[in-house]
This record gives C-alpha cells, sequence and structure tokens, in this order.
C-alpha cells in the first residue's frame, strides 16, 4: 500500500511538470492558425489523458496493495509426527507445563491450535490446560510439523451465532444454543481438536461432534458428562438460538455437516461473549 501511494506521490509532479513544458514547445504557427497539424493530436489533450492515465494505473495499484494488506493469513496447525510425544513449556524455553502423545484422548491425530507466536516458539492451545493458558513448543522440535489451514471459526455468545470462514471472508452463519445460566459457555481462543460421530457417544449430539480445546469450569451440579467443550448437533432443535446448554454450542445437523466437511482439526476457534 505505501509503496503504491510512494508511485501516485511521485508521478503526479512528473505529470504537472510535464504540462508547461509541452505547451511551451507547440508550433509557433500552429498556435496562430489555430489549426493542429495535420496527423497530430491537441498537446493539452494528449498531456490531460497521460495524466489521467497515470493517476488510475496508481489507484489500481494502492487498492490491489490495500487488499493484499488485509488478506488473512492462514493459521498455523502444530501436528504432533507418528510415534512422537511433544513436550509443551509454560514459557518459550521454559519448564514443560505437559507432555502429549500423537494421539488425542478420543483417538484422533494429535493437532494444536497456534493462539501466540513468540520468534522461534510456537503457543498453542490444549484441552489439558487451563482456559486462557498456552503451551509452548519449539518450531524447530523434531516431534512436531507446522500445516495451515485457511479456515476458521467465530463464535459470538450473545448473538449465538457461529461464522465459518476462510481467509477471513464469511462462507457460513448459522444460530446456536449457548450455555444456560450458571454454566455460560467459555470465551477466548481454542482449536477444534477432534472430529466425531455423534451417534459414538448417544443420539443427543445429533449427527456430529467437533470437539475443541476449551473446558467447562462451571457444570451444572450432578452432570456426569465430562467437562469437555464441543460444537455438536441436538435432538432439540427448538433449543437453538437459546441459553440451553451445559456450555456446548449447539447446531442444526445441516450446519455441522458443513463444518465438519471443511474445517480440518487444528482449524482456529474464537468464543467471544
Amino acid at each position: 500500500m505505501q509503496r503504491a501511494l510512494r508511485f501516485l506521490a511521485l508521478v503526479l509532479p512528473v505529470a504537472l511538470v510535464t504540462v508547461p513544458v509541452a505547451l511551451a514547445g507547440a508550433e509557433p504557427s500552429a498556435e496562430r492558425s489555430g489549426s493542429t497539424p495535420s496527423g497530430d493530436r491537441p498537446l493539452e489533450a494528449s498531456t490531460s489523458e497521460t495524466i489521467a492515465s497515470t493517476v488510475r494505473e496508481a489507484q489500481v495499484a494502492a487498492v490491489a496493495a490495500t487488499a493484499d494488506a488485509r488478506r488473512v493469513p492462514p493459521a498455523q496447525i502444530v501436528r504432533v509426527r507418528p510415534g512422537q510425544t511433544v513436550a509443551l513449556r509454560a514459557r518459550p524455553n521454559g519448564p514443560i507445563a505437559l507432555s502429549a502423545g500423537d494421539t488425542t484422548e478420543f483417538g484422533s491425530h494429535q493437532k494444536f491450535g497456534v493462539v501466540r507466536q513468540h520468534g522461534r516458539w510456537l503457543g498453542v492451545t490444549a484441552p489439558a490446560l487451563p482456559n486462557g493458558r498456552v503451551g509452548w513448543v519449539s518450531r524447530r522440535s523434531g516431534s512436531i510439523a507446522v500445516e495451515r489451514t485457511h479456515w476458521s471459526i467465530r463464535a459470538d455468545v450473545s448473538r449465538r451465532q457461529v461464522v465459518l470462514k476462510r481467509d477471513g471472508k464469511v462462507v457460513r452463519r448459522f444460530g446456536v444454543a449457548v450455555g444456560r445460566p450458571g454454566s455460560p459457555t467459555p470465551t477466548g481462543r481454542f482449536a477444534i481438536t477432534d472430529k466425531i460421530a455423534g451417534d459414538r457417544f448417544g443420539r443427543y449430539y445429533g449427527c456430529c461432534i467437533l470437539a475443541i480445546s476449551a473446558t467447562q469450569p462451571k457444570t451444572p451440579p450432578g452432570w456426569t458428562g465430562g467437562n469437555r467443550m464441543a460444537i455438536h448437533g441436538t435432538t432439540d432443535q427448538g433449543s437453538i438460538g437459546a441459553a440451553a446448554s451445559a456450555g456446548c454450542l449447539r447446531a442444526a445437523d445441516a450446519d455441522l455437516r458443513f463444518l465438519m466437511n471443511r474445517a480440518p482439526v487444528g482449524t482456529p476457534v474464537v468464543i467471544r461473549p
């Protein structure tokens, strides 16, 4: 963007200076007669068109530069290599906070969404860490591979809505049920950890479950369903759009299938109040 604007700033003075030079160089006979030599265009018109063309080119370059600056870079995903164990540290080059193998508790390949970066150190979110805590791993570690995704998910609790984006552009928007009073949906930056068929845990989860790295610190009294957070289906379609869950985001099966088919494990999930 700045390069395009500098180009515009340099070109305009040159073009404007050219105007009097071109007019001063006109043939005296042409000025006296009021006519133009055969086959030539009026100098004033030619110069004006040159300026206009130059300005248009600079404007197009500026718009292109702005679009490039606004393009959302792909999100990073840390994948644990098969047979490896990775140490997640409390801070860059700090003590080990936890160790993670190559599979999740649900049997998926272990992947962590990157939410922060400090030099060669990648800060990831993990369900074994408290919400808001980050585990750090060196990009140079031989136990991991770094992947990228163009997909991202944004959830708005107050609007009771989830938005799926690709390269920052909205692809799908749909309503969800959110946590009820006493068990509100946790907010923060998380990532998809597993993609699971709903019937694996019961028909109440609808077609699909996208487990995320968040946990529910305020489970309802007597709750026995665990504290892992997810975006999942429901048999109670009337609850969608209401504060009715134990914290998870409930959606219609059609929307869940759309997510399942597009957002890979490791996709960033940002939940806002």
